[in-house]
């Protein structure tokens, strides 16, 4: 059984807030923001056996998406639950935008060079129907599968990993560092 990482809300917060000041503020739709960031993490996790944010990957009807991530863009919060995301994420309607910058502590420069590279070659979908990207990824990430209107189906690592063409013995070498830092985590939280 693998264990979860904790979700890190300042880097997913300021992996987004990067990929949105990239596009000079101008709003971008909640949707392709969310695939970006899935496709980011995907490609940590791919290179340096680590994904970004920690966040839990689930298949939806649209793709594959960062759950936790996808609820801070989604879902209202209480007023008085001061997250850091609603410092400087704001989603009106369907659109995110940028309401300040954040200064990207948690952001190593080889993070920026792969948030740069996911919106360089993405940037073609960004002015489009969210649908496009959608079918894209659809067609390009195998790990996907297929759910109905208002499912979802829980993703691993492990499925990545596989879906990367990633040797056995690697796979089984991330698998256990990523259950070994997830311990980690959950001793700590319950030692806090």
């Amino acid at each position: 059984m693998f264990m979860k990482l904790r979700f890190n809300e300042k880097r997913a917060t300021q992996a987004a807030a990067r990929l949105l000041s990239m596009r000079d503020n101008r709003a971008l739709n909640y949707m392709i923001l969310i695939k970006l960031l899935y496709l980011v993490d995907r490609e940590s996790l791919l290179r340096w056996g680590s994904p970004l944010t920690g966040d839990e990957y689930y298949s939806m009807e649209f793709g594959p998406v960062l759950s936790k991530t996808h609820d801070l863009i989604t879902e209202m919060r209480p007023p008085e639950e001061n997250n850091y995301w609603e410092r400087y994420i704001q989603t009106r309607n369907f659109d995110v935008t940028l309401s300040a910058e954040p200064d990207y502590e948690e952001l190593s420069d080889a993070d920026d060079v792969l948030l740069r590279e996911i919106f360089q070659k993405y940037q073609a979908y960004y002015d489009s129907t969210p649908f496009k990207l959608v079918d894209e990824l659809h067609k390009i990430l195998p790990e996907y599968k297929p759910v109905e209107k208002g499912q979802r189906i829980p993703l691993d690592y492990h499925d990545i990993l596989v879906a990367g063409k990633k040797p056995i013995d690697e796979i089984r070498a991330i698998d256990s560092e990523l259950n070994g830092l997830a311990w980690i985590q959950n001793f700590l939280r319950a030692s806090c």
